[in-house]
């Protein structure tokens, strides 16, 4: 029975915007494609319409679909993708270096992209079914990240090191809405980001310092490294003492301060070691590209040429330089951005801006609106996914983010991120379309 809608409940803002991304996209993977002498090298573009063209039939199926039907299936899907994930990892093809492709031939898909609305689904269901009760209990933050754990682990593997970190803020950005408390989600975060210091530090020292710092010898030498989180570990142990035993509420934060910096720690060797050089090599140039300007801070140095080579309305199109003369490697995919930005300057990356900010906000407005838990974390899920992605792209290409090979939703040139974006538009639109629907 329908109430208070017609059946027929188009998000007109969502599909307009979705189409507008999906054509500037095609546009620019076009122009990627020119050369200096204007000459057409490639036929990137001709497949980005196809996989647009089903992909959009993918997005109205789904749209059409009444999400709560999904709620039951959510650990099968999320199940069938991570089988994918494992094929993958042992009988998958190398592209780029990475073991991240199943197909036949010039045909592939790339399940880890996938994957992420296996997770939405299924930690939207687990949260849904934990309800408001029990959200904010220890429980269900650990059974939340022992969903994302081991597709993680599959995909770092593989190694793909940008799709993984997806899934985390995916994760959290649903804890958040679902109620969790927030200094879970603080301790989570500090934990991520003093790992990633304590990681890179020894080869900063190295590489950019190109000196001996005295107190990074605690990064190297094991005896130090011992003595460190020994001492760590002994001012944890005491600040929980304090805690359980004077009951005073300040050991709280202080316990929670030296067990991030006890597992940020000890964790940092062990990212050293399972991190490749060239991944290494991206969060260096990161800090200092001209480190290796010719090799890893090549990609950074010559998007942020483009970038601001395009100024405020751009070079015009098919007119950039830094695109047709080929100085951008991935230029179709990981820096779709650089080129958009310098042949239709400040004013195209507004405009992109735009187009990814009605959506976001659309999404957010539809998760408020949803007829039910469940609806409103998959929404969550969604916007999260394409904010992120957003998010880290244009950051990496105006070197605010280090290189990770996130492509831009709907723009950069790809069939599984196309689709993967458009399959969650579709989810989305059919908790707008059905949150009248009972």
């Amino acid at each position: 029975m329908i109430n208070r809608r017609s059946s027929i409940n188009i998000d007109y803002l969502l599909i307009i915007a979705t189409v507008a991304l999906i054509l500037i996209g095609i546009l620019f993977i076009y122009s990627s494609a020119i050369n200096s002498e204007g000459k057409l090298t490639s036929n990137e573009y001709i497949r980005q319409i196809i996989w647009a063209v089903i992909g959009a039939a993918m997005m109205i199926a789904v749209s059409l679909v009444k999400y709560d039907m999904l709620r039951d299936f959510s650990p099968i899907i999320y199940g069938f993708f991570f089988f994918l994930l494992g094929f993958t990892l042992f009988r998958g093809a190398v592209v780029n270096g990475a073991r991240s492709w199943l197909g036949i031939g010039p045909f592939g898909i790339q399940p880890s992209e996938f994957m992420k609305l296996g997770i939405i689904l299924l930690l939207a269901y687990y949260l849904d079914r934990a309800g408001e009760r029990d959200i904010g209990g220890v429980r269900v933050f650990f059974v939340s990240f022992l969903i994302i754990i081991p597709p993680m682990a599959l995909v770092l593997l593989q190694p793909d090191f940008g799709t993984a970190m997806v899934y985390m803020p995916i994760a959290l950005f649903m804890l958040y809405a679902a109620g969790a408390r927030p200094l879970y989600l603080i301790f989570i975060i500090a934990v991520i980001f003093f790992t990633g210091i304590f990681t890179v530090l020894p080869e900063w020292e190295r590489m950019i310092y190109e000196g001996s710092i005295e107190i990074f010898a605690i990064f190297n030498e094991p005896v130090y490294f011992a003595l460190i989180s020994g001492g760590l570990l002994l001012s944890l142990v005491i600040s929980l003492v304090g805690l359980f035993g004077l009951k005073k509420e300040y050991f709280f934060f202080i316990a929670m301060g030296f067990a991030i910096l006890l597992i940020s720690f000890v964790l940092a060797p062990g990212a050293r070691w399972f991190l490749r050089d060239h991944q290494m090599m991206r969060l260096i140039v990161f800090l200092d590209p001209y480190v290796d300007p010719r090799g890893a801070g090549w990609n950074i140095i010559q998007s942020l040429t483009a970038v601001g080579s395009g100024g405020f309305s751009g070079m015009g199109f098919l007119q950039g330089t830094q695109s047709h003369y080929q100085y951008l490697p991935q230029q179709s995919t990981d820096f779709i951005f650089s080129i958009l930005s310098e042949e239709w300057g400040f004013l195209g990356g507004v405009l992109i801006s735009g187009l990814y900010g009605g959506i976001i906000l659309r999404g957010v407005i539809i998760a408020h609106q949803a007829r039910t838990r469940f609806g409103a974390f998959i929404a969550v899920g969604v916007i999260s996914m394409l904010f992120f992605h957003f998010i880290v792209n244009v950051g990496m290409a105006i070197g605010l983010m280090p290189i990770t090979g996130i492509p831009l939703m709907f723009l950069s040139y790809g069939g599984s991120s196309l689709w993967t974006a458009l399959l969650g538009m579709g989810l989305l639109m059919s908790v707008s379309h059905h949150r009248y629907t009972y």
